[in-house]
């Protein structure tokens, strides 16, 4: 009986398509709990929420490009702010929804990426985040913020390359967690700030004026969205 060696791209299709071992309960757990002290001490937070921004931004790119805006280009800045340029008609659904992109992005890619690794596709969630940063990358318009993409970047493609399954699925668990838990603390931070008069032209202030929904709707749904997204993800982690 005659077998077929595998050719490389069949070796490589399997590679990223195929399925990872789960890994232990207690790397899991242990992943969440890293995830949590990169979120909750404001001195870490104010290092670990660029990443969160990434996603934000990367959020408002991608929708603006999937109603048919015009994207002009990206920045992230040191403070971990960031502004999305995009052309097109100033109301309607399109802007709408480019608008809702932003604080609902990070918990979304979370939840995607929870029911990836619950599929038990490491690899591929890997590969699809660097993909990702990859395309971001071409639309960044300043210095710190192509730093920023290509270090978050870099360090996904050469896990996802170099290190050993069990430290690829515990990067991989930390970022989805990461991305659950960073997720909802963005919208506190805004409802605090527009407590006392900040943010006047915030993402929820913006989708208040398009569609004169008040903007304390908004930030409610960006509440349901992240704690739901958390909620939901954390479940298929753990595996409940």
């Amino acid at each position: 009986m005659h077998t077929t060696a595998a050719t490389p791209v069949t070796a490589l299709w399997d590679r990223v398509f195929g399925t990872q071992p789960d890994p232990d309960q207690w790397l899991v757990i242990a992943m969440a709990v890293v995830a949590l002290a990169a979120v909750v001490p404001h001195s870490v937070w104010r290092v670990t929420r660029n990443a969160v921004t990434i996603a934000h931004e990367g959020g408002h790119g991608l929708v603006a490009l999937l109603t048919g805006r015009k994207l002009d280009g990206i920045r992230l800045h040191s403070d971990t702010s960031g502004l999305t340029v995009s052309r097109g008609k100033p109301t309607g659904i399109g802007m709408i929804l480019t608008a809702a992109a932003g604080y609902t992005a990070p918990p979304l890619l979370g939840l995607g990426g929870a029911w990836l690794l619950a599929a038990d596709h490491i690899t591929l969630l890997l590969w699809l985040a660097t993909a990702l940063l990859i395309a971001l990358l071409v639309m960044i318009r300043n210095a710190y913020g192509a730093l920023t993409v290509i270090v978050t970047g870099g360090a996904f493609l050469l896990i996802s390359w170099l290190a050993e399954p069990e430290v690829q699925a515990g990067f991989a668990y930390v970022v989805v967690w990461f991305l659950l838990l960073g997720g909802v603390r963005p919208a506190f931070e805004l409802q605090g700030k527009r407590r006392h008069g900040g943010a006047p032209d915030s993402d929820a202030d913006q989708l208040s004026r398009l569609t004169h929904v008040p903007a304390g709707l908004w930030l409610f749904f960006f509440h349901a969205v992240s704690l739901c997204s958390l909620l939901g993800g954390g479940r298929w982690l753990l595996g409940l």
